[in-house]
């Protein structure tokens, strides 16, 4: 416990795991543990335990809800010199592993549709980057802010990056990798990077760990667990903090996994411009991942246009949502394969149909590269290869159809577009090693037997939960997990007796067929004849003691005995009377016989033996895993994209989206534009959604928009700049037409919220966010402000409103989508001749009714219509009566002024 102190120790003790002192005290209760006390030689001690196979529920509590750091000290079997050592003990201990949020990599628990990012950040204090190799050319001036070397990865899938950024642009990357746990280098500037960062929200868990030393970094702590890794390539196009930052994140791995071998794709290095940027504040304002309201994923964009059908699949979507490209040639080659997809249905759906075949092979593999493959994997993964053999045999047979019998009208698409689009993809498949695997897995396993092991294993854990948990008296963690049977297989072939597992005497169930070797087979036909023996045996014995009822059976306590029942236990012949008996009951006798002990010896080897050579076997079958895991990753890649390209393509049938055009320009021409989330919703109620169009950014670069209440303003601004994100991320988009010129960064200030516990007020929320834009936005970002300065007094407001207006007007010129209820500013911006002034209304009936006209008119509305908005909320009609006779005197006075 000393020497992993800012650990939670959980210490292997035969088939649980304990807590002890404080330790058991404090989260003996978190895991609802009762609490006791063991007599020791330094006398009573606190300790809480729990049964092994819970160990996943305790992790998933203390890591994944709680964010402790959690050691796991094994039983290690010690030698014979080293029993003397330490004076007879059978076992020594020793900490296999620590998970941290950040280390997870096969727990069930881990989100199979999120990443679990790692993200380790170095700073460099200095004014000037420090640069190798190419880098330095990029180098402009000895003014530079200071710079961030990023690097992050996923343990579960192997997936390595690093990037350079800047103070002001990390929030970007936080927002977009949401990482479980920040590791920061211990050096100068790690106070300026904790400052930074505690200040996002989402980052509770951060780390400081030592930089390990700079000399020969890359050689001796990259080249071992990567993949194929160029290192003359890496070093010529990396900064220095970069690769220090690297080096930072695989030196925390290795100390957290303790010696554990691990093997990583090798790093991809990003460029901040070739995705757009979008900070924290936009990430949570836009509702990309979850929405404002409650958090969840339900009514966020992702939510709302995800229709794809595997997990990987799904992480990329949230990948190329969160970081949308900026390269035409990329998203343009996304949009080709939506388009193909779209004016095919038939194919569209003869693809998905086999990808929901399909399992995680990002996951699978990079299990395998750590050595924890299980034999459900290979199988998962061969019926993987297989669904891609069957995807590029599909596409092919497309290919050779005639263009006539393909519906082309998709907008945008030309007949040539489709077969070029199809053969790239195709080219990106590997297959010949990945089907000789799939052939050896296939011809090796014995799938039936593997679904009879599995059901009766299912079964005996149960049955074992429950017993074990009932050993531990107040221990309420959820029991009868059955997915623990599964993790059982982890390091090792399944038990192949299923006999030893439920302790009965019956004929075991292998894993392996008996051809997948000559040796596996010699032994089978070895172990038949020892079971042919056995037959003979028990029938001899039969017949020579006249005991019909006998049988030879094996039990985990007493081993090979003879057991008879009724009369024949009751009056045993002479020569049973002489057996050496065991166990006796009122029906019944077991005894030892020389004869099926030594028979029985016989057979435990053979089936010992048996089960080395399928451990030989399994372990053949897992390295070549290893040896083509390059191959199988790049496969995995092109099949979420598939997934992506045909859950778009669905999409786009469904909710009638089109093919967006980017070009190099800086300007929006959005005819029909609707919002992607808010219209799903409406037409549930049964309601459609009003179109809007966007022009802006070539004679009017910004939009100044008035309007009552709840008519639709913040929505008109959230929906085009979820389409700029949808457009960049290579998905069609809910508009009639939509002509975007690439967009870098796109920033969100809409919304009022407190962070009481930074001391920040609504109104300094307000500021932080609206000098984040000022500060940033470039002529190519698109910006959308609503309501800014209404945080403070009116007179304050409207002269912050302005400065904004005006800064954005003359020093970011960039597209601009500017709400307010400060009437006053269509008149005060009326030099700036770049602006227009658009507002929606309210249309008021004979009745006394009324109802909200959403669609934008040129213009300015100078009422906001606040008392309808109150009366719809339920205020009390006296208070709004109250209201009305202010606002008339107050309209009165402002008249007579």
């Amino acid at each position: 416990m000393r020497t992993f102190g800012d650990c939670v120790l959980l210490t292997r003790v035969g088939s649980f795991y304990e807590l002890y002192f404080e330790h058991a005290e404090k989260f003996g209760p978190l895991l609802n543990l009762k609490v006791a006390t063991k007599k020791t030689t330094a006398g009573r001690v606190p300790m809480a335990g729990f049964p092994l196979g819970q160990l996943e529920r305790a992790l998933q509590v203390l890591v994944r809800d709680c964010g402790y750091h959690v050691a796991i000290s094994e039983e290690i079997e010690n030698t014979a010199s080293r029993k003397v050592k330490s004076g007879g003990l059978m076992f020594d201990r020793r900490v296999s592993r620590i998970v941290t949020p950040g280390t997870l990599i096969d727990e069930q628990f881990v989100n199979p549709s999120e990443n679990n990012f790692l993200l380790a950040a170095h700073l460099n204090t200095a004014a000037s980057r420090s640069v190798t190799g190419q880098a330095a050319a990029d180098t402009a001036t000895n003014l530079d802010p200071p710079c961030i070397g990023l690097a992050w990865l996923d343990l579960t899938t192997g997936d390595f990056s690093t990037q350079q950024s800047s103070p002001l642009l990390l929030s970007a990357v936080v927002a977009r990798l949401d990482p479980r746990e920040i590791v920061l280098t211990s050096d100068a500037g790690t106070a300026l990077l904790q400052d930074t960062l505690s200040k996002l929200q989402g980052t509770r868990h951060i780390v400081v760990h030592p930089m390990p030393p700079v000399q020969n970094t890359l050689q001796s702590s990259w080249s071992s667990v990567l993949d194929k890794f160029d290192l003359t390539a890496y070093e010529s196009h990396s900064t220095t903090e970069e690769i220090r930052a690297g080096a930072c994140l695989l030196d925390y791995v290795g100390s957290q996994l303790q010696g554990l071998k691990i093997k990583l794709q090798s790093p991809t290095q990003r460029q901040g411009t070739e995705t757009m940027s979008i900070d924290q504040n936009s990430m949570r304002a836009l509702e990309i991942k979850s929405t404002l309201k409650n958090g969840t994923s339900k009514g966020s964009l992702l939510h709302s246009i995800r229709r794809t059908v595997t997990h990987s699949g799904t992480r990329l979507l949230t990948d190329w949502l969160t970081a949308p490209s900026t390269s035409i040639k990329v998203i343009d080659g996304r949009l080709d394969l939506v388009a193909c997809f779209l004016a095919d249905p038939e194919l569209q759906e003869s693809i998905v149909h086999v990808l929901r075949d399909t399992f995680d092979s990002q996951r699978i593999v990079q299990k395998f590269s750590l050595g924890r493959g299980t034999v459900d994997d290979l199988v998962q993964l061969c019926k993987t290869i297989e669904a891609v053999q069957k995807i590029v045999a599909t596409l092919t047979e497309d290919l050779e159809r005639p263009a006539s019998s393909i519906d082309t009208k998709t907008p945008g698409e030309s007949s040539s577009i489709r077969p070029a689009c199809l053969k790239d993809l195709l080219r990106r498949f590997e297959l010949q090693r990945p089907h000789q695997l799939a052939r050896q897995i296939a011809e090796a396993i014995d799938e039936e037997q593997m679904v009879r092991l599995q059901r009766l294993e299912d079964e005996a854990t149960v049955a074992f939960d429950v017993n074990e948990a009932n050993a531990v008296e107040g221990d309420s963690l959820s029991m009868g997990d059955k997915s623990q049977a599964h993790q059982r297989k982890s390091n090792e072939v399944a038990k192949a007796s299923v006999g030893d597992a439920l302790g009965a005497d019956m004929e075991e169930i292998w894993l392996m067929r008996k051809s997948a070797s000559l040796a596996l087979n010699g032994l089978h036909d070895a172990l038949g004849d020892l079971w042919r023996e056995r037959a003979e045996l028990e029938e001899r014995l039969r017949q020579s003691h006249g005991a019909p009822s006998l049988t030879l059976r094996w039990t985990p306590g007493l081993g090979h005995i003879c057991h008879v029942r009724g009369k024949d236990s009751h009056a045993p012949s002479a020569s049973l009377r002489q057996a050496r008996s065991v166990r006796a009951s009122k029906s019944t006798r077991s005894f030892y016989l020389p004869e099926w002990t030594q028979l029985g010896g016989k057979l435990d080897a053979m089936k010992q033996r048996i089960r080395a050579e399928e451990q030989r076997i399994f372990q053949i079958l897992r390295q070549e895993v290893v040896t083509n895991i390059p191959a199988l990753r790049r496969n995995a890649a092109v099949l979420d994209e598939l997934d992506i390209a045909c859950s778009s393509a669905s999409l786009a049938a469904q909710q009638r989206l089109v093919r967006p055009n980017l070009n190099l320009g800086t300007r929006h021409r959005i005819f029909g534009g609707r919002h992607p989330t808010v219209e799903t919703g409406l037409e549930e109620q049964g309601r459609s959604f009003v179109k809007n169009d966007c022009l802006v950014g070539d004679e009017e670069l910004i939009w100044l928009i008035t309007g009552p209440n709840m008519a639709g303003k913040s929505t008109f601004l959230r929906q085009n700049a979820l389409i700029s994100i949808l457009a960049q991320a290579g998905c069609f988009v809910p508009a009639d037409y939509a002509e975007i010129g690439i967009v870098d960064r796109i920033f969100s200030r809409v919304g009022s919220a407190d962070n009481v516990y930074r001391d920040e007020s609504t109104f300094m929320v307000e500021m932080l966010e609206t000098a984040a834009i000022l500060k940033q936005a470039t002529p190519r970002s698109f910006v959308i402000m609503d309501e800014v300065g209404r945080g403070t007094t009116p007179q304050d407001g409207i002269a912050m409103a302005y400065a904004c207006l005006h800064h954005l007007y003359y020093t970011n010129r960039c597209r601009t989508l500017f709400a307010t209820h400060f009437h006053d500013l269509a008149e005060m911006t009326g030099s700036l001749e770049r602006i227009g002034r658009y507002c929606t209304d309210v249309s008021e009936h004979g009745d006394g009714s009324f109802s909200y006209v959403h669609r934008l008119r040129r213009g300015v509305n100078r009422e906001s219509h606040a008392l309808k908005v109150a009366g719809l909320a339920g205020i009390p009609k006296r208070a709004l009566d109250e209201a009305r006779h202010i606002l008339e005197a107050t309209r009165r006075g402002s008249d007579a002024h």
